[in-house]
């Protein structure tokens, strides 16, 4: 009776031990709400991030709806009128006309759809593989580790451009194989970073709490050190979509990207290369609208990292 006495103080003291850590703690909670509400305020008073925020918007859902509201959308595909063709800007073509006469405007917001919707979701993928990859390795150790991280600096060793290059020629050319290409290497990012940063939570005081109250692996990986490592992940994410979308703007202008007549805009700038500097607006434009999703993209990441205050590389 008395060691069940001595065992019941022990929990007792044990868990207000992990309390005073954060475990289990309303108090706790109502802090981190709080904190989140002064993060978000400072977000809003960063003038660059809330352009970025607004021209990401813009140019995303004018990508969803631009083949409803662009002003020629059947030309947009396989189009051919010899007699509007290289058009300078106008009221009629905003953007003037390519070698084929089809409106560049129309082609450029219709082909961003495909340039913003791989860029978004490889970072995605790369966290989704690289994130628990990088948990368990720093959670574990020994040869797990071992074995995660070689494998992980051979793919880092190695650009992703170039095993997207390799995919595409053996799978052919697809949004798919693109994908595939680019996030195969993706994830070894977000290994190492995570692997750091949970080789620094795992040997803080609150974690040793809780492996005293006999919480499981699994739960300590992801119920207290991922929540401590998710920050720096939203960080890498956001800014890696910019570097995603170059490098599928990259393939598109080396040929590797969707097959024409589809538009995309990485191709449409190599297409128009071919025609300067007289007819300078069919490389332009299409330039100009990576260039500036590529911009917002940054000035969000940018203040993601001042706010959550944490340094990605």
């Amino acid at each position: 009776m008395n060691g069940n006495a001595d065992r019941e103080r022990n929990q007792k003291k044990l868990k207000r031990i992990a309390a005073s850590f954060g475990i289990g703690s309303n108090f706790i909670q109502n802090i981190k709400s709080e904190t989140l509400r002064d993060r978000l305020f400072r977000f809003r008073k960063s003038k660059l991030s809330i352009i970025g925020l607004a021209m990401f918007l813009f140019f995303v859902v004018f990508a969803i709806l631009s083949p409803f509201i662009v002003p020629y959308p059947k030309e947009v595909g396989a189009y051919v009128n010899f007699s509007q063709a290289l058009r300078p800007m106008s009221l009629t073509h905003l953007f003037g006309t390519d070698e084929f006469g089809r409106d560049i405007f129309s082609r450029a917001f219709v082909g961003s759809r495909i340039t913003i919707f791989v860029g978004l979701i490889i970072p995605i993928i790369g966290a989704a593989i690289g994130v628990p990859l990088g948990l368990v390795a720093g959670y574990v150790g020994g040869k797990v580790e071992a074995v995660i991280m070689r494998v992980t600096d051979v793919f880092l060793s190695i650009p992703p451009l170039i095993i997207a290059i390799l995919v595409i020629g053996a799978m052919g050319h697809s949004m798919t194989s693109i994908i595939f290409g680019l996030s195969i290497d993706w994830w070894s990012w977000y290994v190492r970073m995570v692997h750091a940063e949970t080789l620094s939570v795992k040997q803080q005081n609150y974690i040793e709490a809780s492996r005293m109250l006999g919480t499981g692996r699994a739960r300590i990986i992801f119920s207290h050190i991922l929540p401590n490592s998710v920050f720096p992940v939203i960080v890498k994410i956001t800014l890696d979509m910019g570097y995603a979308i170059l490098n599928v703007a990259s393939l598109g202008f080396l040929g590797l990207g969707i097959y024409p007549p589809t538009p995309e805009l990485g191709a449409m700038v190599a297409e128009g290369r071919l025609y300067l500097p007289a007819d300078w607006g069919v490389s332009f434009f299409p330039a100009l609208i990576i260039l500036l999703i590529i911009l917002s993209i940054n000035f969000i990441g940018d203040g993601m990292r001042d706010v959550l205050d944490v340094e990605v590389t």
